[in-house]
């Protein structure tokens, strides 16, 4: 079952990219750097969500156990891809990419890795919920 949602983590991969993409060549020329974030984290959960629910119905999450083992996995695939891609690929400094952690000063990027690790076992709840 993880292999499988190694690959629905590749989808939430090129979804992030692609919300990032879309984020820069619209809404982001017009709002404010920070409001860019903010709402490319917001489109980001729920993005993510709805490939999560997706991938459910094909490949049924079986489990609590399963469902954090998989919110783990893309944890911290998602932490490996954004700092590996953001620094080494994107070129950005470590500085900028630790910046998107600063919650306090409205950097909410944490709150889509908490939502990576659980929308698994949410979507889970809510299926077994449903049936």
């Amino acid at each position: 079952m993880l292999v499988k949602y190694l690959l629905v983590w590749l989808v939430l991969a090129v979804v992030a990219t692609a919300n990032g993409i879309i984020r820069q060549i619209t809404y982001g020329k017009i709002v404010s750097d920070l409001t860019a974030h903010q709402i490319s984290t917001i489109t980001a959960i729920l993005a993510t969500g709805g490939v999560a629910w997706m991938a459910n119905q094909f490949w049924s999450i079986e489990s609590s156990a399963q469902a954090w083992a998989i919110g783990l996995l893309w944890l911290i695939l998602t932490v490996i891809f954004e700092f590996g891609f953001g620094h080494y690929v994107v070129g950005h400094p470590w500085q900028k990419l630790f910046a998107d952690y600063k919650i306090f000063d409205g950097r909410v990027w944490s709150l889509f890795l908490i939502w990576v690790l659980i929308i698994p076992l949410v979507v889970f709840k809510l299926s077994t919920k449903l049936q």
